[in-house]
């Protein structure tokens, strides 16, 4: 790939050093005075030019990492596939990379691939002008130089950026291969930004998703979360699909959206994981946290429910045949992308919770109501109950009042509950004398 480096002088940007994190211009001025280059890069530079606040600040210098080590009693050195050096300032980390070089021609290279011609080691260093053509995408291949408040681009990163389009640096086939995560990443950032994809770094997601299977499942775990709570997660959602890279990550999901009842495509499941992706957004975007689990037993709860039926077919209980399939739905899924056991105990808790939620008697409510699971499956009963389910408004409202309640009025609450019998034909009619 032919380079032309283009200097964007400080009056031609917006980018001011109070926009970029304390920490990082700490980092940035240690290592230029110790002799060394030091340069903001990637997401961070991008979303300032953009008028965004970065999340993070990435460094990129021709300091190796031992040196950077020496530089910084607060470092860590990390990873095995390309050496990195993290700074650390309490919860803030500032990560370290040295510039990385290209693979061919070298002797003492550090680099091995496979032969799909994905990198498998890339301890590479190189020189800036390299670093730049072996990032991924044109925008995030911009370099804040701290020595005059410039910025340089080698690969018309701020063209792309005014014509918000993603582009990949070098052959696009190649470049996928070296790394198929990098097809997530393009989705992830079109979602983000509102940007489209150029036309051949669109074209070959197409031909290339199957190279995603080979990618270790802990990896696409992590690549799921950052594309789902984001905070544009609705958006990521409908462009994997999109681009057929939903049913790489979640194959047992995207066949539940896509089973075929009285000659449509399965509306609930899909409704449901819109309004959780949205309710996700939307505490993102007002700073408030999100567990993952949520969305997860979201994803698998109509695939669980495919797979409770078949053991109540095949003669278990209920409850039986419901730990039965909460069991079998997230280890099938974690062929794909490994969920932490920590994640899928959540989940059994909040699938399970849903029966004691929808059935409540007078000696497990008040339990029910005190289990740390509670407000996990509360809200997803809410969810359901918005989706339509039939018979969980009452319960639904029953749970909602009880939260406010005295101790001593939850206790009654809890004791009315003897008085409505499970079958009866003015079922509804008591269940709401009940609430009352």
């Amino acid at each position: 790939m032919k380079i032309k480096k283009h200097i964007i002088s400080q009056k031609e940007h917006q980018i001011s050093r109070n926009a970029i994190s304390e920490n990082a211009l700490k980092v940035l001025y240690r290592l230029k005075d110790a002799g060394f280059q030091a340069y903001l890069v990637g997401g961070g530079v991008r979303d300032l030019l953009l008028g965004k606040k970065p999340k993070d600040f990435d460094v990129a210098t021709d300091a190796h990492p031992e040196e950077v080590k020496r530089l910084f009693r607060n470092c860590r050195l990390i990873g095995r596939r390309f050496r990195l050096a993290h700074i650390l300032y309490g919860r803030d980390v500032i990560e370290v990379a040295t510039f990385r070089g290209p693979h061919e021609g070298e002797k003492n290279s550090h680099a091995d691939r496979n032969k799909e011609g994905r990198i498998t080691r890339d301890n590479v260093f190189g020189s800036i002008e390299e670093d730049a053509v072996r990032r991924d995408f044109t925008i995030n291949a911009l370099y804040y130089n701290i020595r005059d408040d410039s910025i340089i681009d080698f690969t018309g990163g701020m063209g792309d950026l005014k014509s918000k389009t993603i582009r990949m640096i070098g052959d696009v086939q190649t470049r996928y291969r070296e790394d198929p995560v990098r097809m997530l990443r393009a989705v992830r950032f079109a979602a983000k930004l509102d940007f489209r994809m150029e036309a051949e770094t669109h074209a070959l997601i197409f031909d290339l998703k199957h190279l995603l299977e080979d990618i270790p499942v802990a990896r696409l775990f992590d690549e799921s979360i950052k594309l789902f709570q984001g905070g544009y997660g609705r958006h990521c959602f409908h462009l994997l699909r999109d681009y057929q890279l939903f049913e790489v990550l979640f194959p047992i999901t995207e066949a539940a959206l896509n089973n075929v009842h009285s000659g449509t495509r399965n509306a609930p499941a899909l409704v449901m994981i819109e309004q959780a992706l949205n309710n996700t957004d939307a505490r993102i975007a007002i700073g408030k946290s999100v567990n993952p689990a949520f969305l997860l037993s979201v994803f698998l709860w109509h695939p669980m429910l495919d797979y409770k039926q078949r053991f109540i077919d095949m003669g278990e209980h209920e409850m039986e045949a419901l730990n039965s399939a909460s069991r079998e739905v997230i280890t099938r899924q974690h062929a794909f992308t490994s969920i932490p056991k920590r994640l899928s105990l959540i989940m059994r808790e909040i699938w399970h919770m849903q029966p004691q939620l929808q059935h409540p008697t007078r000696k497990r409510a008040l339990r029910t109501l005190q289990h740390k699971r509670f407000r996990a499956a509360y809200d997803f009963l809410l969810l359901r109950q918005s989706m339509g389910e039939s018979d969980l408004a009452i319960w639904c409202a029953w749970w909602t009042a009880i939260q406010t309640k005295t101790p001593i009025e939850q206790e009654k609450m809890c004791a009315n509950l003897g008085n409505a019998p499970k079958k009866s034909k003015k079922y509804k009619k008591r269940r709401k004398r009940i609430i009352t």
